[in-house]
Protein backbone atom coordinates (compact mmCIF):
# COMPACT_ATOMS: atom_id res chain seq x y z
CA UNK A 1 0.00 0.00 0.00
CA UNK A 2 1.07 3.59 -0.57
CA UNK A 3 0.47 6.38 1.92
CA UNK A 4 0.18 10.16 1.86
CA UNK A 5 0.01 12.81 4.57
CA UNK A 6 -3.44 14.20 5.30
CA UNK A 7 -3.05 17.95 4.81
CA UNK A 8 -0.37 19.32 7.11
CA UNK A 9 -1.16 16.79 9.85
CA UNK A 10 1.06 13.92 10.92
CA UNK A 11 -1.53 11.37 9.82
CA UNK A 12 -0.47 9.12 6.96
CA UNK A 13 -3.52 7.76 5.16
CA UNK A 14 -3.54 4.95 2.64
CA UNK A 15 -3.83 6.08 -0.97
CA UNK A 16 -6.81 3.74 -1.18
CA UNK A 17 -9.62 4.68 1.22
CA UNK A 18 -12.49 2.28 1.88
CA UNK A 19 -15.80 3.85 0.93
CA UNK A 20 -18.86 2.62 2.79
CA UNK A 21 -21.99 4.31 1.51
CA UNK A 22 -23.73 1.19 0.19
CA UNK A 23 -23.56 -0.65 3.52
CA UNK A 24 -27.14 -0.89 4.72
CA UNK A 25 -28.83 -0.86 1.31
CA UNK A 26 -26.87 -2.86 -1.26
CA UNK A 27 -24.62 -4.51 1.33
CA UNK A 28 -25.34 -6.32 4.59
CA UNK A 29 -23.34 -6.05 7.81
CA UNK A 30 -21.71 -9.38 6.97
CA UNK A 31 -20.59 -7.91 3.63
CA UNK A 32 -19.28 -4.80 5.38
CA UNK A 33 -17.26 -6.84 7.88
CA UNK A 34 -15.74 -8.88 5.05
CA UNK A 35 -14.80 -5.72 3.15
CA UNK A 36 -13.21 -4.09 6.19
CA UNK A 37 -11.29 -7.27 7.09
CA UNK A 38 -9.88 -7.65 3.58
CA UNK A 39 -9.05 -3.97 3.17
CA UNK A 40 -7.06 -3.88 6.41
CA UNK A 41 -5.20 -7.04 5.35
CA UNK A 42 -4.19 -5.18 2.16
CA UNK A 43 -2.82 -2.20 4.10
CA UNK A 44 -5.81 0.14 3.93
CA UNK A 45 -5.98 2.24 7.11
CA UNK A 46 -8.50 4.89 6.03
CA UNK A 47 -12.31 4.48 6.12
CA UNK A 48 -14.79 7.13 4.98
CA UNK A 49 -18.43 7.29 6.06
CA UNK A 50 -21.17 9.82 6.91
CA UNK A 51 -24.18 10.20 9.15
CA UNK A 52 -26.28 10.32 5.95
CA UNK A 53 -25.29 6.82 4.80
CA UNK A 54 -26.39 4.44 3.51
CA UNK A 55 -27.51 5.69 0.12
CA UNK A 56 -29.82 6.56 -1.43
CA UNK A 57 -30.56 8.72 1.63
CA UNK A 58 -33.80 8.03 3.47
CA UNK A 59 -34.99 8.30 7.04
CA UNK A 60 -34.78 4.51 7.31
CA UNK A 61 -31.21 4.25 5.99
CA UNK A 62 -29.87 7.19 8.04
CA UNK A 63 -26.92 6.15 10.23
CA UNK A 64 -26.94 2.48 9.19
CA UNK A 65 -23.42 2.52 7.80
CA UNK A 66 -21.89 4.11 10.89
CA UNK A 67 -23.58 1.47 13.04
CA UNK A 68 -21.97 -1.33 11.00
CA UNK A 69 -18.53 0.26 11.28
CA UNK A 70 -19.03 0.73 15.01
CA UNK A 71 -19.96 -2.92 15.45
CA UNK A 72 -16.83 -3.97 13.54
CA UNK A 73 -14.57 -1.66 15.58
CA UNK A 74 -16.04 -3.05 18.80
CA UNK A 75 -15.46 -6.61 17.64
CA UNK A 76 -11.92 -6.04 16.35
CA UNK A 77 -10.76 -3.69 19.11
CA UNK A 78 -8.48 -1.96 16.60
CA UNK A 79 -9.74 1.63 16.68
CA UNK A 80 -6.18 2.96 16.99
CA UNK A 81 -5.23 1.27 13.69
CA UNK A 82 -7.97 2.97 11.64
CA UNK A 83 -8.09 6.59 10.46
CA UNK A 84 -11.82 7.22 10.50
CA UNK A 85 -13.56 9.97 8.52
CA UNK A 86 -17.22 10.91 8.79
CA UNK A 87 -19.42 13.82 7.74
CA UNK A 88 -22.20 16.05 8.95
CA UNK A 89 -25.08 16.43 6.49
CA UNK A 90 -25.82 19.81 4.97
CA UNK A 91 -29.34 21.19 4.56
CA UNK A 92 -32.11 19.48 2.61
CA UNK A 93 -32.99 16.26 4.44
CA UNK A 94 -35.92 17.04 6.71
CA UNK A 95 -35.35 13.90 8.81
CA UNK A 96 -31.90 15.19 9.83
CA UNK A 97 -32.32 17.84 12.53
CA UNK A 98 -35.25 19.42 10.68
CA UNK A 99 -33.56 19.74 7.31
CA UNK A 100 -32.38 23.35 7.66
CA UNK A 101 -28.88 24.75 8.00
CA UNK A 102 -26.91 22.30 10.10
CA UNK A 103 -23.60 24.04 10.69
CA UNK A 104 -24.41 25.80 13.95
CA UNK A 105 -22.47 24.94 17.09
CA UNK A 106 -25.52 23.19 18.58
CA UNK A 107 -26.31 21.10 15.50
CA UNK A 108 -22.68 20.25 14.83
CA UNK A 109 -22.50 19.01 18.42
CA UNK A 110 -25.63 16.91 17.99
CA UNK A 111 -24.28 15.41 14.78
CA UNK A 112 -20.89 14.59 16.29
CA UNK A 113 -22.43 12.96 19.37
CA UNK A 114 -24.72 10.89 17.15
CA UNK A 115 -21.85 9.69 14.97
CA UNK A 116 -19.65 8.88 17.98
CA UNK A 117 -22.42 6.78 19.50
CA UNK A 118 -23.09 4.87 16.28
CA UNK A 119 -19.38 4.39 15.56
CA UNK A 120 -18.75 3.24 19.15
CA UNK A 121 -15.73 5.51 19.48
CA UNK A 122 -14.83 8.60 21.46
CA UNK A 123 -13.18 10.49 18.59
CA UNK A 124 -13.35 10.94 14.81
CA UNK A 125 -10.07 11.55 12.99
CA UNK A 126 -11.46 13.63 10.12
CA UNK A 127 -14.84 15.36 10.37
CA UNK A 128 -16.17 16.78 7.11
CA UNK A 129 -18.98 19.11 6.02
CA UNK A 130 -20.82 16.87 3.55
CA UNK A 131 -22.07 19.70 1.34
CA UNK A 132 -22.26 23.48 1.75
CA UNK A 133 -25.14 25.37 3.30
CA UNK A 134 -25.06 27.82 0.40
CA UNK A 135 -26.11 26.87 -3.14
CA UNK A 136 -23.31 25.52 -5.33
CA UNK A 137 -23.08 23.77 -8.67
CA UNK A 138 -22.34 20.33 -7.27
CA UNK A 139 -23.91 16.84 -7.55
CA UNK A 140 -23.75 16.95 -11.35
CA UNK A 141 -25.08 20.47 -11.87
CA UNK A 142 -22.88 22.33 -14.36
CA UNK A 143 -24.39 25.79 -14.09
CA UNK A 144 -24.27 28.07 -11.05
CA UNK A 145 -27.65 29.44 -9.96
CA UNK A 146 -27.40 32.34 -7.54
CA UNK A 147 -30.14 32.63 -4.93
CA UNK A 148 -30.91 36.17 -3.85
CA UNK A 149 -31.82 35.10 -0.32
CA UNK A 150 -28.26 33.79 0.10
CA UNK A 151 -26.61 37.09 -0.80
CA UNK A 152 -25.55 37.71 2.79
CA UNK A 153 -24.45 34.13 3.54
CA UNK A 154 -21.01 34.39 5.05
CA UNK A 155 -20.86 31.87 7.85
CA UNK A 156 -17.37 30.50 7.17
CA UNK A 157 -15.89 31.91 10.36
CA UNK A 158 -18.86 30.76 12.44
CA UNK A 159 -18.51 27.21 11.13
CA UNK A 160 -14.79 27.14 11.94
CA UNK A 161 -15.38 28.48 15.45
CA UNK A 162 -18.05 25.87 16.08
CA UNK A 163 -15.78 23.07 14.86
CA UNK A 164 -12.90 24.45 16.95
CA UNK A 165 -14.87 23.76 20.12
CA UNK A 166 -15.13 20.06 19.30
CA UNK A 167 -11.48 19.82 18.23
CA UNK A 168 -10.44 21.26 21.59
CA UNK A 169 -12.70 18.76 23.37
CA UNK A 170 -10.93 15.90 21.56
CA UNK A 171 -14.10 14.57 19.91
CA UNK A 172 -12.79 15.36 16.43
CA UNK A 173 -9.13 15.68 15.45
CA UNK A 174 -9.16 17.38 12.05
CA UNK A 175 -11.70 18.88 9.67
CA UNK A 176 -12.43 18.83 5.96
CA UNK A 177 -14.98 19.86 3.38
CA UNK A 178 -16.87 18.07 0.64
CA UNK A 179 -18.64 19.05 -2.57
CA UNK A 180 -16.96 22.44 -2.37
CA UNK A 181 -15.91 25.10 -4.85
CA UNK A 182 -12.74 27.21 -5.23
CA UNK A 183 -14.56 30.06 -3.51
CA UNK A 184 -15.54 27.99 -0.48
CA UNK A 185 -12.14 26.34 -0.10
CA UNK A 186 -10.32 29.67 -0.46
CA UNK A 187 -12.51 31.39 2.10
CA UNK A 188 -12.03 28.67 4.70
CA UNK A 189 -8.25 28.75 4.21
CA UNK A 190 -8.09 32.56 4.30
CA UNK A 191 -10.14 32.83 7.49
CA UNK A 192 -8.18 30.04 9.19
CA UNK A 193 -4.96 31.92 8.53
CA UNK A 194 -6.24 35.37 9.49
CA UNK A 195 -8.15 34.31 12.60
CA UNK A 196 -5.88 31.49 13.82
CA UNK A 197 -8.74 28.99 13.50
CA UNK A 198 -8.63 25.27 12.63
CA UNK A 199 -7.66 24.55 9.05
CA UNK A 200 -9.46 22.42 6.50
CA UNK A 201 -7.20 19.46 5.76
CA UNK A 202 -8.99 17.90 2.80
CA UNK A 203 -11.64 18.28 0.13
CA UNK A 204 -13.88 15.35 -0.80
CA UNK A 205 -15.15 15.96 -4.33
CA UNK A 206 -15.90 13.76 -7.35
CA UNK A 207 -13.09 13.10 -9.80
CA UNK A 208 -12.63 10.55 -12.57
CA UNK A 209 -11.66 10.08 -16.21
CA UNK A 210 -15.06 11.50 -17.17
CA UNK A 211 -15.14 14.27 -14.58
CA UNK A 212 -11.89 16.23 -14.32
CA UNK A 213 -13.59 19.50 -13.31
CA UNK A 214 -11.54 19.49 -10.07
CA UNK A 215 -8.53 20.40 -12.19
CA UNK A 216 -10.19 23.74 -13.00
CA UNK A 217 -9.54 25.98 -10.01
CA UNK A 218 -9.30 23.39 -7.23
CA UNK A 219 -6.23 21.27 -7.97
CA UNK A 220 -3.70 24.09 -7.67
CA UNK A 221 -5.16 25.19 -4.32
CA UNK A 222 -4.98 21.59 -3.09
CA UNK A 223 -1.27 21.35 -3.89
CA UNK A 224 -0.15 24.79 -2.79
CA UNK A 225 -2.24 24.88 0.40
CA UNK A 226 -1.70 21.22 1.33
CA UNK A 227 -5.42 20.51 1.31
CA UNK A 228 -5.59 17.43 -0.87
CA UNK A 229 -8.47 15.78 -2.68
CA UNK A 230 -10.26 12.75 -1.27
CA UNK A 231 -11.75 11.40 -4.47
CA UNK A 232 -15.26 10.03 -4.62
CA UNK A 233 -16.86 8.48 -7.72
CA UNK A 234 -13.49 7.49 -9.25
CA UNK A 235 -15.45 5.01 -11.39
CA UNK A 236 -18.34 7.41 -12.11
CA UNK A 237 -20.71 5.40 -9.88
CA UNK A 238 -19.49 2.19 -11.51
CA UNK A 239 -19.93 3.28 -15.12
CA UNK A 240 -16.15 3.29 -15.75
CA UNK A 241 -16.14 -0.46 -15.16
CA UNK A 242 -17.77 -0.70 -18.57
CA UNK A 243 -20.76 -2.60 -17.24
CA UNK A 244 -23.30 -0.25 -18.86
CA UNK A 245 -21.71 -0.32 -22.32
CA UNK A 246 -23.72 -1.51 -25.34
CA UNK A 247 -27.04 -0.78 -23.64
CA UNK A 248 -26.49 -3.16 -20.73
CA UNK A 249 -28.15 -2.62 -17.36
CA UNK A 250 -26.88 -5.34 -15.00
CA UNK A 251 -29.27 -6.66 -12.38
CA UNK A 252 -28.69 -5.17 -8.91
CA UNK A 253 -26.38 -2.48 -10.26
CA UNK A 254 -26.81 0.96 -8.70
CA UNK A 255 -28.33 2.50 -11.82
CA UNK A 256 -30.83 -0.36 -12.12
CA UNK A 257 -31.95 -0.01 -8.50
CA UNK A 258 -31.95 3.72 -7.81
CA UNK A 259 -32.59 7.03 -9.52
CA UNK A 260 -30.24 10.02 -9.40
CA UNK A 261 -27.19 8.74 -11.27
CA UNK A 262 -28.57 8.89 -14.82
CA UNK A 263 -26.01 11.56 -15.74
CA UNK A 264 -23.34 8.86 -15.57
CA UNK A 265 -24.70 7.18 -18.70
CA UNK A 266 -25.62 10.12 -20.93
CA UNK A 267 -24.68 9.79 -24.64
CA UNK A 268 -21.43 11.76 -24.38
CA UNK A 269 -20.37 9.73 -21.36
CA UNK A 270 -21.13 6.48 -23.16
CA UNK A 271 -18.93 7.61 -26.04
CA UNK A 272 -16.08 8.25 -23.60
CA UNK A 273 -16.51 4.83 -21.96
CA UNK A 274 -16.11 3.18 -25.34
CA UNK A 275 -12.88 5.11 -25.95
CA UNK A 276 -11.47 4.21 -22.54
CA UNK A 277 -12.46 0.58 -23.04
CA UNK A 278 -10.47 0.50 -26.28
CA UNK A 279 -7.49 2.14 -24.57
CA UNK A 280 -7.52 -0.30 -21.65
CA UNK A 281 -7.79 -3.26 -24.01
CA UNK A 282 -4.87 -1.95 -26.06
CA UNK A 283 -2.63 -2.10 -22.99
CA UNK A 284 -4.07 -5.34 -21.59
CA UNK A 285 -5.59 -3.85 -18.45
CA UNK A 286 -9.21 -3.53 -17.35
CA UNK A 287 -11.21 -0.32 -17.49
CA UNK A 288 -11.32 -0.33 -13.70
CA UNK A 289 -7.53 -0.57 -13.49
CA UNK A 290 -7.14 2.26 -16.02
CA UNK A 291 -9.63 4.53 -14.25
CA UNK A 292 -8.35 3.89 -10.72
CA UNK A 293 -4.66 4.08 -11.66
CA UNK A 294 -5.32 7.44 -13.31
CA UNK A 295 -6.89 8.82 -10.12
CA UNK A 296 -4.16 7.31 -7.93
CA UNK A 297 -1.47 9.05 -9.97
CA UNK A 298 -2.73 12.63 -9.63
CA UNK A 299 -0.43 14.82 -7.49
CA UNK A 300 -3.33 16.70 -5.84
CA UNK A 301 -5.02 13.48 -4.66
CA UNK A 302 -4.49 12.46 -1.04
CA UNK A 303 -6.67 9.35 -1.15
CA UNK A 304 -8.96 7.56 -3.58
CA UNK A 305 -12.25 6.47 -1.98
CA UNK A 306 -13.24 3.19 -3.57
CA UNK A 307 -16.68 1.64 -3.30
CA UNK A 308 -17.66 -1.95 -3.93
CA UNK A 309 -20.73 -4.10 -3.54
CA UNK A 310 -18.89 -7.39 -4.17
CA UNK A 311 -15.56 -8.74 -2.97
CA UNK A 312 -14.36 -9.17 -6.56
CA UNK A 313 -14.95 -5.46 -7.15
CA UNK A 314 -13.14 -4.57 -3.94
CA UNK A 315 -10.11 -6.69 -4.83
CA UNK A 316 -9.84 -5.20 -8.32
CA UNK A 317 -10.12 -1.68 -6.94
CA UNK A 318 -7.40 -2.20 -4.33
CA UNK A 319 -5.17 -3.98 -6.85
CA UNK A 320 -5.12 -0.78 -8.92
CA UNK A 321 -2.47 0.52 -6.50
CA UNK A 322 0.04 -1.66 -8.39
CA UNK A 323 -0.72 -0.20 -11.83
CA UNK A 324 1.62 2.51 -13.18
CA UNK A 325 0.43 4.39 -16.25
CA UNK A 326 3.11 5.23 -18.81
CA UNK A 327 3.48 8.66 -20.40
CA UNK A 328 2.15 7.13 -23.60
CA UNK A 329 -1.06 5.99 -21.91
CA UNK A 330 -1.44 9.38 -20.20
CA UNK A 331 -1.11 11.15 -23.55
CA UNK A 332 -3.89 8.98 -24.96
CA UNK A 333 -6.06 9.60 -21.89
CA UNK A 334 -5.62 13.34 -22.34
CA UNK A 335 -6.48 13.11 -26.03
CA UNK A 336 -9.77 11.34 -25.22
CA UNK A 337 -10.45 13.91 -22.51
CA UNK A 338 -9.73 16.89 -24.77
CA UNK A 339 -12.05 15.54 -27.46
CA UNK A 340 -14.87 14.94 -24.94
CA UNK A 341 -14.18 16.87 -21.72
CA UNK A 342 -16.04 16.09 -18.51
CA UNK A 343 -19.13 14.40 -19.95
CA UNK A 344 -20.24 13.11 -16.54
CA UNK A 345 -19.74 15.69 -13.76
Amino acid sequence: MKFKKLGNTNLKVSLICLGTMTWGTQNSEKDAFEQMDYSVEQGVNFFDTAELYSVPPTEESYGKTEIMIGNWLKKKKNRDKIILASKIAGPGCDWIRGGGNNFTEKKIGEAIEGSLKRLKTDYIDLYQLHWPERSTNTFGRREYVFKEDEREWNNFEGVLRALEKYIKSGKIRYIGISNETPYGLSRYIEISKNKSLPRMMSVQNPYSLVNRTYEIGMSEISIREKCGLLVYYPLAAGALSGKYRNGKMPKNSRLSLFKGWERMINPLAMKAYDEYYKLATEYNITMVQLAQAFVNSRPFVTSNIIGATTMDQLKENIKSIDIELTDEIMDKINLIHNNNPNPSP
